[in-house]
């Protein structure tokens, strides 16, 4: 295949860099089509190759319902294509605790309605980059970025929907020849250690880079790197069928804790694209099974790499492992693809096949596929870079990995793309996942230790976790607290048993309406809040940094039970979500409590009408909210009050919210309730909270 190159967001002129963006975005969308032209039957979509994801129809979804939820926050188009599907697909690919994957919840559309859907958004995004207006460079705040941002997503799900492709059943696949694997072999080689060099690691990329990255890859970082070993080689299915000869997946000696719980549980033999029959093992490629490949890289995930170093070791006496991110770095400065974008020699980009090919074939100085044919595995879960910061159109691209539970990969596969197929990506996965991904080995005297427990060190997360569970400041009371307690007050006598928190940040309001409610659903737009909330609900614990002054910090640790709440954490149910285009299983609530929201979504006018639609009969609403209108989050037409209407009078946002809610009464307030949020040690925003109570009436 002829893939397009991620571009540079630099050079040219306004007019090329429009035309090339324009072609980048048809290869993407076009490729991303191709890809799925391998399901022979509507049936296809519909299958779950793996229970932990969606059916395939999610996926082929997902990527263009991503544009247009991200042009909406960006303000780049002001109504929807489909707002069900803008719904239904947008959530749910990494296996986060607050991921939907009960079925029940899904009435999943036809493949016919969902191409159409894609047709509509192609040509709409199309459109878009024809006639937006731009200046070059493109940068974190171009208008243009958001649209480049959707196209390196769809690339992302390019390769990780290949691997859902490649876990379906062959009776669901029709192979095309552009997705055939190669048909290149040779002997499997011997796999040796060569010395790479002591040496220093950096990494400081910054936002003024011409090329696109994600939030990730910014900020600084490095490290003076001890002089290690690495295999020649990447790990060969021959190689590691030494470690399945060996009984290597019977015994337990071998596998960390994680490791063999997983082992255990799934019951597996040997490598999940391997499969044992009569005449030895056939490896499943994409779309078609073969005799195994001895010299091609063993697919696995950390788990299984994790395993066969340590049988390494016992084999060898030597401290064999994983590299680190910055040894896989050293390495690759080391052969010379320091300066080099990754698609050069190497397998990559769909520059070739669509498979792994031998590990003898790229020779990258003394090494081999240092990058490309496979990802591979580091013993390093990813964190933040130094200066670290959320781009705002997506700040839950990251930050929910950050937990310990993500390990890097680094390198490239074959399929890998756009974004992914240059030298600063940094993506991480759960350990028990599989991509297109092995690993190659090192041995070094340095050891290595992973924290497992992470605490919370984002600005914004560690402000609103005091604010939720921390110290009360100028003898305000809490004001989640106090919230939940007027919300308790009202609905007192009444049904209590579905509560919706909705904007619910971090999570303290849910726990307290748990006191009195059966069940209670907790949704914020924001993952970082929603993994925190999870984290405390998990961990009954949080830990997080405040600012003091300066680069002074403090330390803090919070825990449920605390506040008496450890015995009702277990009816909340946290979901990350858009408030203005909720899912349809969201309903039937006794009470729904909008804190501080209704000012900081994009249409307070659609939520206003929805949400009552969402409430039973005779169930209460309670908005809280400061009033405090900006278009920074609200287009001026989207207000409700804060202005004079048309005849000159005043319209305040009071009045305005009792006359949107058509099918409510008010029943209490305007109520005033007030809340400080620590900044720093000498810095507090003090406010007010405007509470006003409503009853569904019709």
């Amino acid at each position: 295949m002829n893939v397009i190159h991620t571009p540079n967001l630099h050079e040219g002129t306004v007019a090329q860099k429009r035309a090339e963006l324009l072609a980048y975005f048809h290869d993407s969308f076009d490729t991303y089509e191709s890809l799925f032209t391998n399901l022979n039957s509507d049936e296809a979509f519909y299958q779950r190759p793996d229970n932990l994801r969606h059916p395939l129809i999610f996926y082929y979804g997902h990527t263009a319902t991503f544009f247009i939820n991200k042009l909406m926050l960006a303000k780049l188009i002001n109504e929807r294509i489909d707002p069900e599907f803008e719904s239904l697909f947008a959530i749910g690919v990494d296996e986060m605790s607050w991921d939907d994957l009960n079925e029940a919840h899904y009435d999943w559309p036809d493949v016919a309605k969902v191409k159409a859907y894609r047709s509509a958004v192609r040509e709409k995004v199309s459109d878009i980059i024809s006639n937006i207006e731009f200046s070059l460079p493109i940068n974190w705040q171009s208008p243009m970025w958001t649209l480049v941002m959707g196209i390196e997503h769809e690339r992302i799900h390019l390769e990780t929907s290949s691997v859902l492709i490649r876990q379906l059943d062959l009776r669901f696949i029709k192979p095309q020849p552009q997705w055939l694997p190669s048909d290149i072999h040779c002997d499997a080689p011997a796999n040796t250690l060569r010395s790479v060099r002591q040496g220093e690691v950096k990494n400081d990329k910054s936002v003024k880079s011409p090329w696109y990255g994600w939030d990730n890859e910014f900020g600084y970082q490095h490290e003076n790197v001890p002089e290690f070993q690495a295999s020649r080689y990447l790990v060969s299915n021959a190689e590691f069928l030494e470690f399945v000869e060996a009984q290597g997946y019977h015994r337990s000696e071998f596998w960390e804790d994680e490791g063999w719980k997983w082992r255990e549980f799934t019951q597996a033999r040997h490598p999940v694209f391997w499969r044992n029959t009569d005449n030895g093992y056939v490896y499943r490629a994409m779309i078609k099974e073969m005799p195994l490949p001895l010299s091609w890289p063993v697919d696995v995930n950390y788990h299984e790499a994790k395993a066969f170093c340590n049988f390494k070791t016992a084999l060898t006496g030597e401290d064999i492992r994983l590299p680190t991110e910055n040894e896989w770095q050293r390495l690759r400065d080391e052969s010379g693809l320091d300066q080099m974008r990754f698609h050069e020699n190497m397998n990559i980009n769909l520059a070739r096949a669509a498979s792994s090919e031998p590990v003898t074939k790229n020779a990258h100085g003394d090494f081999f596929d240092v990058a490309g044919n496979i990802w591979q595995w580091t013993e390093t879960p990813i964190y933040p870079f130094d200066g670290f910061q959320v781009h705002p159109i997506y700040d839950d691209f990251t930050t929910p990995t950050f937990d310990n539970k993500h390990n890097l990969i680094k390198g490239g596969s074959w399929i890998s793309t756009g974004n992914e197929a240059t030298r600063d990506s940094r993506y991480a996965f759960r350990r028990h996942f599989f991509q297109h991904a092995g690993f190659r080995y090192v041995q070094s005297d340095k050891k290595i230790s992973v924290n497992d427990f992470d605490y919370e060190s984002d600005t914004q997360v560690s402000q609103y976790s005091e604010f939720h569970y921390g110290q009360q400041f100028f003898g305000v009371a809490n004001f989640a607290q106090q919230s939940a307690k007027l919300c308790l007050e009202y609905t007192k006598g009444r049904a209590q048993n579905k509560a919706l928190d909705l904007g619910c940040a971090v999570g303290r309001s849910s726990f307290e309406l748990a006191r009195q409610f059966d069940e209670v659903h907790g949704i914020d737009f924001s993952a970082r809040f929603i993994k925190t909330a999870t984290d405390m609900q998990e961990r009954k614990e949080l830990r997080y940094t405040l600012i003091d002054e300066g680069e002074l910090t403090s330390f803090k640790s919070r825990k449920l039970k605390d506040f008496d709440l450890e015995e009702v954490a277990h009816k909340v149910f946290f979901s990350q979500g858009d408030a203005c285009n909720l899912k349809s299983q969201f309903s039937g609530y006794d009470l729904i409590f909008l804190g501080n929201l209704l000012d900081r979504v994009y249409s307070p006018r659609k939520l206003s009408t929805d949400i009552q639609q969402r409430l039973n009969m005779n169930g209460i609403l309670v908005v809280a909210s400061p009033f405090t209108w900006l278009e920074e989050y609200t287009e001026r037409d989207e207000w409700l009050g804060g202005y004079k209407d048309n005849t000159g009078e005043t319209l305040t946002s009071t009045a305005a919210l009792e006359s949107a809610l058509t099918h409510c009464k008010r029943i209490g307030g305007p109520k005033n309730i007030e809340f400080v949020i620590r900044e720093t040690k000498r810095k507090f925003q003090h406010s007010i909270s405007e509470f006003n109570i409503f009853e569904r009436v019709k």
